[in-house]
């Protein structure tokens, strides 16, 4: 969506296309959509411009909606550009839905939103991504046709995408070799990339915590010994590497963050706004309807056709 148009515009103005301007990404919390974000601007060489919902509001008359325009007005400035918007159901909550907040701020500053989106990208290389984990509170004028109109879903990694977090997050620890990445995957079903992000800290901090005992109790030792240990030469490390037993310290204090019901709401609104995906939920293995064209009608096209009445004659 955001690469072809900048690398391929020819393809776009040959068949007399505008390429779609916003994307959301929404998921489960802790699953990688703000990075996927930045990857994606990343990808195309495109100016980056992140923006945490919540930042735009303030507490005075007409200044969250200012704050809109000027982001906006940035973005136009630095095109190509991806302007991304973090926590988008801060500001995109369905409109009447937010009683008695100070007089209907979120509701000026959505439509605010809407109406820069419409007006953004017509000459500029400008693209919307939206992040969310609660897109079932969105106002729907904001994932229509035309705004993010692209919804992607981020969903809990599976065990390849496990083991390559793992590999990403563990990249720069000491590893025991008996250390099984594919074993940890596996046991680490369910779990979110921030999930098995913290499993992986507290494995480090156990080991971390072992050598720092470790070497208390060698000077202990020594001191008591009466040993010089800078005469020692030498010293060999207590705890080099990050072993199992880390790893199952870890794993007896590990906890999924994602609950089952949880799921089920993204599962709903899945099937609400992606007919494809809720086709096949269905049963239907070809989620494509059946269309009974016509015979050839390239009649239409000709413009020496007398069968239609022209208003300007």
């Amino acid at each position: 969506m955001i690469l072809f148009p900048i690398e391929h515009p020819d393809k776009f103005h040959k068949f007399g296309m505008k390429p779609s301007k916003g994307v959301l990404f929404y998921g489960p919390p802790g699953c990688g959509k703000t990075l996927m974000a930045k990857a994606v601007a990343n990808e195309c060489s495109s100016n980056f411009i992140s923006v945490k919902g919540p930042e735009l509001l303030t507490m005075w008359f007409g200044e969250s909606e200012a704050n809109v325009r000027e982001i906006f007005d940035k973005a136009r400035g630095a095109a190509p550009c991806v302007l991304f918007f973090d926590e988008l159901d801060s500001v995109g909550t369905a409109r009447g839905s937010s009683m008695g907040d100070a007089g209907g701020a979120g509701d000026r500053v959505l439509n605010q939103l809407l109406t820069e989106m419409d007006g953004a990208g017509v000459k500029k290389n400008l693209f919307f991504i939206g992040a969310t984990n609660r897109p079932d509170i969105l106002d729907e004028a904001l994932i229509r046709p035309g705004r993010l109109d692209q919804l992607i879903y981020i969903p809990l990694p599976d065990k390849g995408a496990r083991k390559n977090i793992l590999k990403a997050v563990l990249r720069k620890s000491p590893i025991a070799p008996n250390v099984s990445f594919d074993f940890m995957a596996e046991l680490t079903d369910k779990f979110t990339g921030a999930d098995i992000t913290e499993m992986c800290q507290r494995a480090a901090k156990a080991a971390i915590r072992e050598a720092i005992s470790a070497e208390e109790d060698k000077r202990r030792l020594d001191a008591e010994n009466g040993e010089d240990a800078a005469m020692d030469g030498e010293v060999a490390d207590p705890v080099p590497v990050i072993t199992r037993s880390h790893f199952e310290e870890a794993f007896s204090q590990a906890k999924r963050s994602v609950d089952p019901n949880t799921l089920l709401k993204f599962e709903e609104f899945r099937k609400k706004f992606d007919p494809v995906y809720a086709a096949k939920q269905g049963g239907s293995v070809d989620s494509r309807p059946k269309i009974n064209w016509p015979e050839d009608n390239s009649s239409q096209f000709n413009q020496a056709n007398d069968d239609d009445d022209d208003l300007y004659d």
